[in-house]
């Protein structure tokens, strides 16, 4: 007949371990990365704004005019500098539409 024998661990484990960041958390990767590109941007303001200048009317030889291109990169850089908002949809019971009920009260 054999007899097991159950090990504890010497250490205890956190309180929340195994469940997670919560929903709609960032990541430390992701929060660090933000903050670094935002950092930069602010940094660099006056020269940003240089750039985008330069891209969108040019700069004779080197660079051709792409206003196109400038609002592109606004776009882009503005990613960084805001966070996206997300497309959220509601729906009434069991996803059916939404039902608006108004009740009257008496001023008795």
């Amino acid at each position: 007949m054999e007899i097991s024998k159950q090990v504890k661990s010497a250490r205890p484990k956190p309180p929340a371990a195994g469940m997670g960041r919560k929903k709609g958390s960032v990541n430390k990767a992701t929060k660090a990365f933000r903050d670094t590109v935002t950092a930069l941007l602010e940094g660099n303001a006056e020269n940003v704004g240089k750039w985008l200048e330069t891209v969108a009317y040019g700069d004779g030889d080197l660079v051709k005019p792409d206003p196109k291109g400038a609002l592109t990169l606004i776009a882009q850089l503005a990613e960084y500098a805001s966070p996206k908002l997300a497309r959220t949809e509601h729906s009434g019971v069991d996803e059916g539409p939404i039902e608006l009920v108004v009740k009257w009260q008496d001023e008795r």
